[in-house]
């Protein structure tokens, strides 16, 4: 570990506190972190950092739990010939994946190799491991969890505005703004640190609009609260956008000098009346007007998304609509107004950046693109005709496992609990030759492995992590993690090594960011004017940030947190408007199963639930699964609180104790998706995907309630 003048670490055993960042969410809220006994850390606050100003929530401040010898994994483990996991040594692990990995590509070729990364990954993983599958493995099969978070909002804002970042704006200009319409988020569970931005923004005067099927946390702070039907998001937004235009509300200067395509996106709105829309939706016209007047009202306004319309078959388009919106109405590439999607995983942003996504390569290039090719094969010292072209995408490369791909390597996931049809992906994973997983504790995917690598937490390794405002920050390493436990990086250095490459896979953080620097330069993420000095200095840096010529003595790149004030990201510089129409879920209630079913989080959990999920506070908050439903859907069961219900869907079956309320729709039941085994809400979900994103259809499909005999 490096620990120069220009970024300093904290030395192992030191007291003094180390300025860092939460492993969880995407607001990647500051902490400072004082080692103590126990090889362990204290959390504190650490007011300076702009996003949370100190304030965490319960996971942020129990996160050094997981430290802890007893929760976390400490030595290698490999498949014995009786069957059981066993302590192993480092070279004997590394040795058999290897060996492992070398047979498999022998004997079926190089695509019979797949690569499973993670939204949690630092960008020097990400970008370490898209590299290692291209470089040595030689395979085009490689993606991560981030698929099933954010590519429907990334897909749509590409298509829109020619760039993905979640936001377009920092999070500080949300409480300066009219009004905001949140779709789908339920930040005051998910993301509570975040949730002062709205408290503050209708303390300035401002409303709070929220669209979601529940009434959840966040929707009882709202000025307005819309409940559509689940999966009919789209068809919301279209309502909102014949409105505007019926009622005159379309800044027609603006979309003619700053968007293209307005006429047929026009067209395809007013075949959404309000009366058709609210048949769909269930949401009242009155409901519908009142919200179009709330969000035009004001000078300025934003609509921001998350993974209730995201995660849907039709996700992409949905999205576009909600964008559609705001471009006509003026709200996007101006001050204080916009777009945006808020991230989920800590690193959902970079780890989209950076390579481990099947279709691109580091600076968010397109992997068909000749130009990107040529620039990242010169950095990597490779023949361009020698990168794998696209992969399949995460659900895709899951469904193939054990057939067309019969070896696999995750870093960083647990797809066993937080995959769409989980069931079958659990069996496709036992299904393959050869399974290696690296990971912080024993996941659910862990324990079917052949070997497991412990590795690092985020307390014990330096690196950087790009927050959901393009935010890029430093990680650092406050202290020593345990004997016999190693970084992703070391560990794709190791097996690089094996496999015949000896150079190109260097262990220490910052020489890997240095060549990200280099590969990412020119592209649409661009990272290069960007090193570490800079990030300990300035408390993060917005991309892009463009390293200036050589020779430019005008200093360093500001980088950007505002973007499209100017222009687009198009060739042209103009906005899309893109033409989309309603369309049912991919599944839709019948006679056999009647009830639409829902999934999201509880505030005391994350994820799959991995790593909180051994975290005692959490769990004495949210202990178990459970469905929600309506009294008028229990009272026709004949349930009570608590009792044992079964969900059952076309895929498989969930059980879990009822909880009644009010908040939820009587046609809809809710999951988390936390746990496994008889309550895994996966088990249900519908793996179908968004054409454009391949973003499987997580937030809809039908069911049946049963109730459970004693």
């Amino acid at each position: 570990m490096q620990n120069t003048g220009t970024h300093p670490t904290a030395a192992p055993g030191a007291a003094t506190p180390t300025p860092t960042h939460c492993p969880y969410c995407a607001l990647q809220c500051g902490m400072n972190l004082t080692p103590v006994e126990g090889g362990t850390v204290e959390v504190s606050e650490r007011a300076d950092f702009p996003v949370n100003r100190g304030a965490l929530c319960g996971k942020g401040r129990t996160a050094p739990e997981v430290l802890a010898p007893g929760a976390r994994l400490t030595s290698p483990l490999v498949r014995s010939d009786e069957g059981a996991l066993v302590p192993a040594g480092w070279d004997e692990a590394l040795d058999r994946i290897a060996g492992n990995l070398e047979r498999t590509r022998a004997r079926y070729g190089a695509d019979a190799l797949g690569v499973f990364g993670g939204g949690g990954l630092t960008n020097e993983k990400a970008y370490a491991l898209g590299k290692f599958a291209r470089v040595v493995l030689g395979t085009s099969q490689i993606d991560y969890n981030g698929r099933f978070c954010m590519s429907s909002a990334a897909a749509a804002g590409t298509r829109a505005f020619g760039l993905d970042r979640g936001l377009p704006f920092p999070l500080e200009d949300i409480p300066r703004t009219g009004c905001v319409i949140l779709v789908g988020s339920n930040p005051a569970e998910t993301m509570p640190p975040s949730l002062r931005y709205f408290t503050e923004l209708r303390e300035n005067g401002g409303t709070l609009i929220v669209v979601d099927p529940r009434r959840t946390k966040t929707a009882e702070q709202a000025d307005l609260h819309l409940a559509p039907r689940p999966g009919t998001d789209l068809a919301l937004a279209l309502g909102m956008l014949h409105l505007v235009v019926a009622e005159g509300r379309v800044d027609e200067t603006y979309v003619e000098e700053r968007t293209s395509g307005w006429e047929e996106a026009r067209a395809a709105a007013m075949a959404h009346w309000p009366e058709h829309v609210e048949r769909i939706t269930g949401v009242s016209v009155p409901e519908l007007r009142e919200a179009v007047r709330l969000f035009c009202a004001p000078e300025a306004a934003m609509v921001l998304t998350a993974r209730g319309p995201e995660q849907q078959a039709k996700g992409t388009d949905t999205v576009g609509a909600w964008i559609n919106l705001c471009l006509a109405t003026g709200r996007a590439g101006r001050p204080l107004s916009g777009y945006g999607c808020l991230t989920g995983q800590g690193n959902g942003q970079g780890g989209r950046e950076h390579g481990q996504k099947a279709d691109q390569l580091p600076g968010y290039r397109k992997l068909t693109d000749p130009a990107a090719r040529r620039h990242v094969a010169e950095v990597w010292g490779v023949d361009p005709d020698a990168l794998p072209g696209p992969g399949r995408s995460a659900y895709e490369l899951l469904d193939a496992l054990g057939t067309d791909v019969r070896s696999l390597l995750v870093m960083g996931s647990n797809p066993v609990v937080s995959a769409p049809r989980a069931a079958h992906v659990e069996g496709r994973l036992r299904s393959l030759d050869f399974l290696a997983v690296c990971d912080v504790v024993l996941s659910e995917t862990a324990e079917l492995a052949d070997v497991v690598l412990p590795v690092t937490q985020w307390a014990e390794e330096t690196g950087t992590t790009t927050s959901l405002e393009g935010r890029v920050l430093l990680r650092r390493r406050a202290i020593t993690p345990p004997d016999g436990v190693r970084g992703d990086l070391e560990v794709l250095h190791g097996l690089a090594g094996r496999l015949g490459v000896e150079k190109g896979f260097p262990s220490e953080p910052e020489e890997v960011f240095e060549e990200l620097r280099r590969a990412s330069a020119g592209g649409p993420a661009d990272y290069s004017g960007i090193d570490y000095r800079r990030l300990a200095e300035e408390n993060g840096v917005f991309w892009p940030c463009p390293a200036p010529p050589a020779g430019d003595d005008a200093g360093s790149h500001p980088g950007t947190p505002r973007l499209f004030l100017d222009r687009f990201a198009t060739e042209d510089g103009r906005a899309r408007f893109v033409p989309v129409t309603h369309r049912p879920s991919a599944e839709e209630p019948d006679a056999e199963y009647p009830v639409l079913l829902t999934t999201g989080r509880v505030v005391a959990q994350y994820q799959s639930g991995a790593q909180t999920r051994r975290v005692a506070e959490l769990n004495a908050a949210a202990p178990g699964p459970f469905v929600e439903l309506h009294p008028r859907l229990a009272a026709r069961l004949g349930a009570a609180e608590g009792d044992p219900l079964a969900v059952v869907s076309r895929r498989g079956r969930a059980v879990a104790p009822a909880r009644i309320t009010t908040g939820i729709r009587p046609d809809t039941v809710f999951m988390p998706f936390h746990w496994p085994g008889e309550g895994r809400a996966n088990t249900l979900t519908n793996p179908a995907l968004d054409p454009t994103s391949r973003m499987p259809e997580f937030k809809v499909c039908a069911v049946r309630v049963e109730t459970v005999m004693s």
